[in-house]
């Protein structure tokens, strides 16, 4: 990565490209994403994440990129495209770090009244400064993956300066302030995080911080290590009842038809039938598809999402990394 004016220039990111989508997402219905981050560059290494290791952890904030870019491509894209449910300030790392979120996020709510939603790892709200930042938010989501510091060592690999508690007590301060909504996002992982015993420390933890809602999430997406098993839906049923208050077991993005209309399908068919070409050729990995077609590499991930659901491709695992290829000679979509 170059830097430039204080600026860190992602070679891969196509120009201008910190806003992507209006594109589906399961927590937050059609969601026009901006990514405030280069490529992985966060303070947290995920042993779930569907993007690859973190090549930069780190808890240094600074304008990584430049918010008034960001501005005014949002400006553009809101002008031309169908009001999405919300504008969802997240992307290829940790949004936090970027030490101008606080200013666009003012900006925003002078620009539009489309709610704004902070998708976060909580990581940095021990900062009394991040929290005021993101308090003119409409919506903040948080996780919290692991009830002790062993667990969230092993599950969340932070920077080294980032312990535990300081990072459950932050969600707390935040969530006990915060005028929006808390949304508190909990990663379960088969043989991992969803035993009883580990799920009771976790739940212990929510019920210090006291969302306005949990919701129970796994593995939906090729993980980059190989032991992130996603936990069957039966068993985070089962495992709700060890929380508080509202508990919301996230499923997969189902596309309401009278909600897209017909340039929205059009541009997805579209991308579908870009990604399906440039596999045909040979696989690759979602960083190759969007460094490849100029896209997003999580707008990239949202519509891999949905083909591997169709049972159009597949995955191939190489070390650390997954690749995506045409489905298996045989191999039918779903009745």
């Amino acid at each position: 990565m170059a830097v430039r004016s204080g600026e860190i220039v992602d070679p891969d990111r196509p120009a201008g490209g910190y806003v992507y989508g209006p594109v589906p997402s399961r927590r937050l219905g059609r969601s026009l994403g901006v990514d405030l981050v280069p490529y992985k560059t966060c303070t947290y290494d995920c042993v779930y994440c569907q993007l690859g290791r973190t090549t930069c952890k780190t808890i240094e904030r600074r304008e990584y990129v430049s918010i008034d870019a960001v501005l005014a491509e949002l400006e553009r894209k809101l002008a031309v495209a169908k009001r999405p449910d919300y504008v969802g300030l997240a992307g290829s790392g940790e949004p936090t770090l970027n030490s101008g979120i606080g200013r666009l996020i003012t900006a925003l709510k002078a620009l539009t009244d489309v709610p704004i939603a902070v998708i976060t790892n909580g990581s940095l709200l021990w900062s009394e400064q991040v929290r005021g930042e993101l308090a003119a938010a409409d919506l903040v989501l948080p996780s919290l993956d692991a009830g002790d510091e062993q667990m969230f060592e092993r599950v969340n690999r932070p920077d080294p300066t980032i312990k535990f508690d300081m990072m459950v007590d932050g969600l707390a301060a935040f969530a006990a302030r915060f005028r929006g909504e808390t949304w508190l996002e909990v990663m379960l992982l088969a043989g991992l995080t969803d035993s009883a015993a580990e799920v009771e420390k976790i739940a212990a933890s929510a019920r210090v911080i006291s969302p306005t809602c949990v919701q129970l999430n796994t593995a939906s997406r090729p993980a980059v290590e190989d032991f992130a098993h996603p936990s069957s839906r039966e068993r985070m049923a089962a495992l709700a009842r060890s929380f508080s208050g509202p508990v919301d077991i996230i499923g997969g993005f189902v596309a309401d038809a009278d909600r897209a209309d017909a340039a929205d399908a059009a541009a997805d068919a579209a991308a579908d039938a870009e990604i399906l070409a440039l596999l045909a050729r040979r696989p690759c990995s979602a960083h190759d598809i969007a460094a490849g077609l100029g896209l997003h590499t999580l707008h990239v991930v949202k519509h891999l999402d949905l083909l591997l659901a169709a049972r159009q491709i597949r995955t191939i695992s190489s070390g650390e990394k997954t690749y995506y290829a045409p489905a298996a000679p045989g191999e039918t979509p779903p009745s």
